[in-house]
């Protein structure tokens, strides 16, 4: 914490995860944190997104907090700047992993249970809309892609990110231990963004990478003078690589364990709180 707040007035860029972190059940960014972060760009200090979402649903809340930096979507896998149409990485899971992945989670013993979807070009294609699909799609302003076998779409698409969705919390950590035996982080990047999301991406991935590219390579500042906002286990690398490294109240106790600090909830406007307590 002495740590944190010695860095606190050489912070250059601040990067704030959507998701229970911004954006909390109504899926808004409350207007004292949007005033927050305001004021933080008015000293100086750069802000960017950095999200598991799709690139075209995070678009507008980069476009809310003003950011004038690329966007890092799908955990890190796609990175665009949305004010010239630039894609500074596009990293892609192999089609082979991907129909090994579509074997396992089609499995019969739990093919009624998840909903898999595949995310290539900035679009999503499932197997067919199920509840939860339509759930997902409804918060992130998208429309899925119905193909029935998925296969179909590997023989000439290459997914940017593959996620199986599912209301059993315990299944998905079962999955994810069971995937984890099977392929090495050098394979695959595998995290959850919430407990019922399994997501797998390159082995190159993560919010970590992501930031460390935008801080180092296009702004050039150093490590020290980030400042990340996140809260779950997919913003751990950021939370890690950041000379400020804040997690939610809500998040998972190895997250906050991790963290510089925690702040309060989304929906205690936590953000701006943690912005209040180190940038202003």
């Amino acid at each position: 914490m002495h740590k944190a707040s010695a860095l606190a007035n050489n912070i250059k860029l601040l990067v704030l995860d959507i998701d229970g972190t911004i954006a909390g059940h109504d899926n808004q960014v409350s207007e004292t944190v949007k005033q927050a972060i305001t004021a933080v760009r008015a000293k100086g200090i750069h802000v960017a997104i950095a999200t598991g979402r799709m690139y075209c649903s995070a678009l507008r809340f980069h476009e809310e907090i003003k950011s004038n930096l690329p966007l890092t979507a799908y955990q890190g896998a796609w990175i665009q700047d949305p004010n010239t149409g630039e894609i500074h990485r596009h990293l892609t899971v192999s089609p082979q992993i991907a129909d090994q992945l579509l074997d396992y989670f089609e499995k019969p013993q739990w093919r009624s249970l998840l909903s898999v979807h595949f995310y290539i070009n900035d679009q999503l294609y499932v197997r067919e809309i199920t509840t939860n699909t339509a759930s997902y799609a409804e918060r992130c302003g998208v429309d899925p892609i119905p193909v029935g076998d998925l296969r179909q779409v590997l023989t000439d698409k290459i997914p940017t990110k593959v996620l199986a969705l599912c209301n059993d919390v315990d299944l998905i950590k079962n999955m994810m231990g069971d995937l984890r035996l099977q392929y090495t982080p050098a394979e695959l990047y595998m995290t959850t963004s919430v407990a019922t999301f399994l997501e797998v991406a390159n082995p190159f991935v993560n919010k970590g990478y992501a930031v460390r590219y935008i801080a180092e390579e296009i702004l050039g500042i150093e490590s020290s003078q980030v400042m990340t906002i996140g809260d779950n286990f997919n913003d751990v690398e950021m939370l890690e690589y950041a000379g400020i490294g804040v997690a939610m109240g809500s998040a998972p106790e190895p997250v906050q364990a991790i963290s510089n600090w925690v702040t309060p909830s989304v929906e205690n406007d936590g953000v701006a709180i943690a912005i209040e307590k180190f940038l202003l």
